[in-house]
C-alpha cells in the first residue's frame, strides 16, 4: 500500500482503521478524510528528530498553506509546533483556534501595509521578510507602534531542487527571496541592521517542494552558514536563527521513494556541524516548516462515481463527482496520485482509463493512466489517496460546486466533522 495507515478488508478499503464506503455512506461524498493520528505523529517523528539532532532551542514550524482551518492549529497548539503564515487569512483562522501568535512567523513575497499592520496588531511573533520595500514597510509600521518587531530575512542560495519548476523556490531568479549571489543579499542584511525598530534575528531559505534530493538541503544549509559567517565578519553581525524552510517529498505513487525523517533530518544536522566547525560559527537556532509531509498521506479524497465512458481504440473515462475545484494540482502540476476502487479493492484491476471530475472542463482531470476494475461504475467509490496537503487549502468553487467537507478520524473509530460541507446559500452568501 501507498501509505501505512491503508488497509484491506473484505474487498473494502480502509483509512486509518475505518471502513471507507461506510464513510463515504455517512458523510456524502466528495469528502476529505484526515487522519488526526497520523497528523500527530508526523509531528512527533519531526520534534524527536530536531531534539536528538539539534537539541534545546531548534523549533519546527507547521506551514500553514498546506491545509489551514481551525481545529489543525488546535492540534499543532497542542503538539507544541511553531507555525508559519503567509496571509492575513492565515492569521485570522489562528487566531479563531487559539492560537498564540508569539510562535508564528508571517512569510509571503509581497506583504500588503495593510497585512503589515494587522499582524503586529495581532502580536505576530516574526515577520520574514521578502525584500527591501518589505523592510521598509516594517520600520515604518513598527516605528509608528513604537516597538521593536523581530524579523527574518529570506535569502535565495541559489539551489536548484530538481522538483516542479512551478514549487522550486530557491534558485537564484526565484520571485521569492533576495539572491545570495548577485550581492544584494548583503546589502539587504546591511541595510536591515541600520533599522532602529526591527531586530534581525536571522535568515530563512526555502528551495522549494516535493523535495527527494539526497544533499539539498545540505548544500543548502552550507550556503547559508557561509553567508551568516561573511556577515559576522563583515558587520560584526551572527545569526541567531537559521530557518532553512520545508519541502521533504512525500510518497504519492508506489515509484515515489520514502524518506527517513529521522534519518533526513540526522543529515542536515551532521552537515551543519561540520561547516560550523569550519568556519568557527557558533551553530545558529535551527528553523525547519514542514507542511506536506505532516498532513499529505494523513489525507484522502472519498468520491462517488457517475459515468464509465468506454471509446473502443481510443480512452474510458471514469467521471467522479468531485475534480479539479477539490484538487487542481493534477491541473497545474500533472501531479501523480494514486486512485483504488474502494468497495471492489478485492476484484482484478485491468480496465485502464482517466480518472475525471464533474466540470466543464477538459483538463478536469483527477489522474490519466489508472487500473481499475472492469467492473467500475455508477455508485462506486473511488478513493484517493495522500491529499491532506494543497487540496482543500487550493479548492476552489469552480462551476459554483460546493467545497466538500473535512471529516476528521482518530483512534481507528472515532470520526467528526473539522469543516462543514458547503452548502448552496454559501455560494451566494458574498452577492448583494
Amino acid at each position: 500500500m501507498i501509505c501505512d495507515n491503508l488497509t484491506v478488508k473484505d474487498g473494502v478499503l480502509y483509512f486509518a482503521g475505518q471502513n471507507t464506503v461506510e464513510l463515504a455512506k455517512k458523510y456524502g461524498t466528495p469528502l476529505y478524510l484526515l487522519d488526526e493520528d497520523k497528523i500527530r505523529e508526523k509531528c512527533r517523528i519531526y520534534k524527536h528528530a530536531f531534539e536528538k539532532h539539534f537539541g534545546p532551542g531548534s523549533q519546527l514550524l507547521y506551514a500553514s498553506k498546506a491545509n489551514c482551518f481551525k481545529q489543525i492549529y488546535e492540534i499543532m497548539t497542542e503538539e507544541k509546533m511553531g507555525i508559519d503564515v503567509v496571509s492575513s487569512g492565515e492569521i485570522y483562522v489562528a487566531l479563531k483556534a487559539g492560537y498564540d501568535l508569539s510562535d508564528a512567523y508571517f512569510h509571503s513575497n509581497n506583504k500588503t501595509d495593510e497585512d503589515i499592520s494587522y499582524a503586529m496588531e495581532k502580536g505576530i511573533g516574526y515577520f520574514v521578510a521578502d525584500n527591501v520595500e518589505e523592510v521598509k514597510a516594517v520600520e515604518k509600521e513598527a516605528a509608528r507602534r513604537g516597538i521593536k518587531q523581530k524579523l527574518l530575512l529570506r535569502l535565495t542560495p541559489g539551489i536548484d531542487p530538481h522538483t516542479y519548476e512551478a514549487i522550486a523556490t530557491g534558485k537564484v531568479d526565484s520571485k521569492f527571496g533576495t539572491p545570495i549571489e548577485t550581492g544584494q543579499a548583503d546589502e539587504i542584511v546591511e541595510f536591515t541592521l541600520k533599522q532602529e525598530h526591527i531586530l534581525l534575528e536571522g535568515f530563512h531559505c526555502h528551495v522549494g517542494s516535493q523535495v527527494f534530493g539526497e544533499d539539498i538541503f545540505e548544500r543548502a544549509a552550507v550556503v547559508m552558514l557561509e553567508f551568516i559567517a561573511a556577515m559576522r565578519d563583515k558587520y560584526g553581525y551572527t545569526a541567531r536563527v537559521l530557518d532553512l524552510g520545508g519541502g521533504y517529498g512525500v510518497r504519492y505513487i508506489e515509484s515515489d521513494p520514502y524518506l527517513d525523517i529521522e534519518i533526513k533530518v540526522g543529515q542536515v544536522a551532521a552537515s551543519i556541524k561540520e561547516t560550523c566547525r569550519r568556519l568557527n560559527l557558533e551553530m545558529p537556532e535551527i528553523h525547519m516548516e514542514p507542511g506536506r509531509s505532516i498532513v499529505a498521506d494523513a489525507g484522502m479524497t472519498l468520491y462517488t462515481v457517475g459515468t464509465v465512458k468506454k471509446i473502443p481504440g481510443y480512452k474510458n473515462y471514469v467521471s467522479i463527482d468531485g475534480g479539479m475545484p477539490d484538487n487542481p494540482r493534477f491541473a497545474l502540476y500533472r501531479s501523480s496520485y494514486t486512485c483504488l476502487p474502494a468497495n471492489k479493492m478485492d476484484e482484478k484491476c485491468d480496465f485502464q482509463c482517466s480518472v475525471v471530475g464533474r466540470c466543464c472542463e477538459s483538463g478536469d482531470i483527477i489522474q490519466e493512466h489508472v487500473m481499475m476494475p472492469e467492473s467500475i461504475g455508477r455508485y462506486d467509490t473511488v478513493a484517493v489517496c495522500t491529499t491532506g496537503a494543497y487540496n482543500y487549502s487550493m479548492a476552489s468553487n469552480y462551476n459554483k460546486l460546493p467545497r466538500p467537507p473535512i471529516v476528521m478520524l482518530r483512534g481507528g473509530r472515532e470520526s467528526y466533522v473539522a469543516v462543514k460541507r458547503e452548502s448552496f446559500e454559501d455560494l451566494v452568501r458574498n452577492d448583494v
